[in-house]
């Protein structure tokens, strides 16, 4: 029988309860004992979720090679070699910077790692072995049990087989490394850890940033049939059949603007301390079941089955199956779907209780991520944040609408005094200001980085509300509001009235702006702003008229919107417009799709009729003009939207673009299958926004979904068409669809209420209008052969 691990002492508690209080995101924070599992399921592990590798990490290459590690706040790459296993630990608020509340000479804000500030890594632990060095040892094999949430290495050395699983525990809030060992064997060797920005390597580290953040971390280690003791900075181990690392740390950050995203009585020290010690108060099984447990929770809400791969492919390993499959051209359906997977891991592992993910999520491998490791608001925080609610994993959604609400007051705050300085180039010509929006760049305290970026508000809002769409969550919808109300007025204080390019009168067009990243640098009624702005409104009105709020309001809202200009096609290259202007004004294969957001993520271009077909045909040809060989997220981007247009081919072939090998530092997917966005020759550097986007457009090939509609397998490639099944694919409209096809036809259908009422189903030109009661369940006939 367990022991209870002992409760917070009453001022861990007391902190507890002062946090709690605060709206928005936990922090780290003293927690209750986790509910423990009394054993481990007897099930095998399934091979398809299982990825594996014959060689450990470089150490000077953990990017690319470092397995993650992650609980939602608490993340680390592994090295795994076995001599000298290496964990670059990071925490989600981990930043420098601060507010960064004043403008440079050109009115915009500065964009440094001192002022805007940056992610950087909390510590690095290292467990050295001596004489178990890479070359003297036989049989290696590492693993990442995305299933389990597992990352596990084994090796021959001395006839005697050496194993050992890392992984991070969202329940006990630590990182758990275990050695064990089969054959009579003993470890020895020393656990030291130490920290990124100058600290001296201790049992336990604190220190504090320039802007006032405190952090700290701490580790233990305990074992068996030997001797574990303190030594100094170290933990030496001596002569132990087997025995178990514990490390935890964070900061005191809080999600309180009028604290200054601080919690002054929070001990970053003390409570990570804490943490270890109550966790190495259970054997590391029980650690690892708990762990286990609350990762499944997540990661089998969902099931997909591409199809099967020939026994040449399953007996290689990973990257040596990344390697094939880019040569010989040849599908490997399992490794597909494995990345899709692989990319819920990420999500479950990064996503949890704390800030959301930025450019390169939990994973660092030193403290100068490119762009700060910032959150990016035209584009990749949203792309990030697309396959969360596609893949069963909407809780992983929650850090980003948490953010946005910690973040509002200071985003107003910033809009009302900074957006009208005369000289920030996207004032308002009205010269009234309203509401709020941020820049490009943001970070977590408040901050705005590089370069206004006035659509971002209602990019970020429709986001938010898109989640509503698929989780129907009225408490969700109530605490987003606020976002909504002063996104609108925003742009009612911004919109200009103009005359209509055709003449028929005047229209409402988006203030001076840039369409990211791309073209003239302040054009009006760009396409970009003017979409976002026409699908910001109609979720106001339907949000206000759900909630019963802001009826004159609202009425006001949809009369601007009918009159806003809604993009053209250029008579003279047949593209939908980028800019109020037939010309090509930028550059023809620019990685952004900024003029493209009314067709993926928006709704209003479909290939359904329901759109003027010239619109559709515009779309589609600037589609084709952008091509399909850019970075990944751009890739990923590019595959959703001919998804949309139900095309494919080409759907399938941005997606295995994006699983080419990265060498060189060329675009591509790493040998750990991090994706690698190329910023020069011969450099390349992690950005995780395509490990996300990638799998959100695999779903969207499966199933298109909006309120009051579901078509099924839309884009199915070749590829995946001989057999396959998706389980828990969720719906906009609030629904979930098991269903499984052969032939690129649908074998079984089964529609599931989480709150929706009435959609109708389509597949290949057949119907079915389905009515359902939160709940209940129905097999489909008539879409079936």
């Amino acid at each position: 029988m367990t022991t209870p691990a002992p409760g917070p002492s009453r001022r861990a508690a007391l902190t507890l309860a002062a946090t709690a209080a605060l709206a928005g995101l936990p922090a780290f924070t003293a927690s209750a004992a986790p509910a423990r599992p009394a054993e481990e399921p007897a099930e095998r592990a399934d091979a398809r979720h299982v990825l594996w590798w014959r060689a450990p990490g470089d150490e000077h290459s953990m990017i690319e090679q470092g397995l993650p590690v992650g609980n939602g706040r608490l993340g680390a790459l592994t090295g795994n070699d076995p001599g000298r296993e290496l964990l670059l630990i990071t925490d989600a608020t981990m930043w420098t910077g601060g507010l960064n509340d004043t403008l440079d000479a050109d009115g915009q804000f500065p964009y440094g790692r001192d002022d805007f500030g940056s992610l950087t890594l909390l510590a690095r632990l290292t467990v050295d072995l001596p004489g178990h060095d890479l070359g003297s040892v036989s049989g290696y094999r590492r693993t990442l049990d995305l299933d389990r949430g597992v990352v596990a290495s084994a090796y021959v050395h001395g006839g005697v087989t050496y194993r050992r699983e890392v992984f991070a525990s969202r329940p006990d809030d630590v990182i758990v490394v275990h050695f064990t060992q089969d054959g009579g064997g003993r470890y020895s060797g020393t656990v030291t850890l130490a920290g990124t920005h100058g600290e001296d390597p201790a049992v336990s580290f604190g220190a504090v940033f320039p802007g006032g953040l405190r952090y700290g971390a701490a580790v233990t280690a305990h074992g068996g049939g030997g001797r574990i003791r303190v030594r100094g900075d170290r933990i030496d181990v001596t002569g132990c059949r087997e025995f178990t690392v514990l490390v935890s740390g964070g900061t005191n950050y809080a999600p309180d603007a009028s604290a200054g995203y601080r919690d002054p009585s929070l001990d970053p020290v003390a409570l990570a301390r804490a943490k270890v010690r109550d966790a190495a108060a259970h054997p590391a099984d029980v650690l690892r079941r708990t762990h286990t447990a609350d990762h499944r929770s997540l990661y089998r809400r969902f099931g997909l089955d591409l199809g099967a791969s020939t026994a040449r492919q399953r007996a290689l390993d990973t990257w040596e199956r990344v390697l094939l499959r880019h040569t010989s051209g040849d599908p490997d359906p399992e490794l597909e779907a494995a990345y899709v997977h692989f990319g819920r891991y990420l999500m479950i592992a990064g996503s949890r209780g704390s800030l959301p993910m930025g450019l390169q999520g939990l994973w660092l491998d030193g403290n100068d991520p490119d762009w700060m490791g910032d959150y990016h608001t035209d584009i990749n925080v949203q792309m990030t944040y697309w396959m969360a609610d596609r893949t069963g994993l909407s809780p992983c959604f929650d850090a980003l609408t948490d953010y946005c609400l910690a973040q509002l007051p200071a985003w107003t705050d910033l809009t009302r005094r900074l957006f009208p300085d005369p000289r920030n180039r996207y004032r308002n010509s009205s010269g009234r200001t309203a509401g709020w929006t941020v820049a490009i760049s943001t970070n977590p305290h408040g901050g705005n980085g590089w370069w206004w970026h006035p659509a971002g508000n209602a990019w970020l809002c429709n986001t938010l509300f898109e989640h509503y769409e698929y989780t129907l969550s009225r408490t969700h919808l109530a605490r987003i509001h606020p976002l909504l109300k002063g996104a609108v007025e925003f742009w009612e204080a911004r919109l200009l009235t103009v005359a209509a390019p055709d003449g028929s009168g005047e229209v409402l067009v988006a203030d001076r702006d840039w369409s990211p990243e791309h073209g003239p640098l302040d054009a009006e009624g760009i396409t970009y702003a003017q979409e976002l702005v026409w699908a910001l409104f109609g979720n106001y009105v339907r949000a206000a008229a759900e909630l019963g709020r802001d009826r004159e309001h609202a009425a006001r809202v949809g009369a601007l919107r009918d009159r806003l200009h809604l993009p053209e096609v250029s008579p003279e290259t047949g593209w939908l417009q980028e800019w109020m202007s037939p010309e090509n004004l930028g550059e023809t294969t620019h990685r952004h799709l900024s003029p493209l957001v009314g067709l993926f993520p928006g709704d209003r271009i479909r290939p359904d009729g329901s759109t003027p077909q010239e619109i559709v045909e515009g779309a589609t040809a600037l589609l084709t003009a952008r091509g399909t060989e850019s970075f990944g997220w751009a890739n990923a981007w590019r595959a959703l939207c001919w998804a949309r247009l139900r095309n494919a081919d080409k759907a399938y072939r941005l997606v295995v673009n994006n699983l080419r090998p990265s060498t060189g530092g060329a675009n591509g997917t790493a040998f750990n299958l991090f994706d690698i966005y190329q910023t020069e020759p011969g450099r390349g550097i992690f950005q995780i926004d395509a490990n996300f986007g990638t799998p959100a457009a695999v779903s969207e090939m499966l199933l298109y979904s909006r309120p009051g509609r579901l078509d099924l397998l839309p884009a199915l490639p070749d590829a995946w068409a001989a057999a396959g099944s998706v389980t828990g694919l969720p719906a906009r409209g609030g629904f979930t669809v098991d269903l499984a096809w052969k032939d690129g036809a649908p074998t079984s259908v089964r529609l599931r209420s989480t709150g929706g009422r009435r959609t109708t189903v389509a597949c290949a030109g057949a119907s079915r209008t389905v009515t359902l009661a939160p709940g209940e369940s129905v097999t489909l006939k008539g879409l079936t052969r």
